[in-house]
């Protein structure tokens, strides 16, 4: 899950190299912690937060294949 993220943010931003995916294991799920520059912050949240919810989305849906879940938090 962590790679997809990581993917999926790479692609969508001007500067991929300040992107940073950390994993935090909780009692009941995995907490994606996806970070960007602050510049690229509304491309990865998008209009509406349309973009966030699609990651979200497509992350939790990775994870349901492996039958975890998934939290994903966008942090500046």
């Amino acid at each position: 899950m962590k790679e997809v993220l990581e993917i999926i943010a790479k692609a969508l931003v001007d500067s991929p190299e300040e992107v940073s995916v950390s994993e935090v294991d909780g009692e009941q799920s995995i907490i994606l912690e996806l970070k960007v520059a602050q510049s690229d912050m509304g491309k990865v949240i998008g209009k509406q937060g349309r973009i966030a919810k699609a990651i979200r989305t497509v992350v939790k849906a990775a994870a349901s294949r492996e039958n975890k879940r998934v939290v994903v938090e966008i942090l500046q």
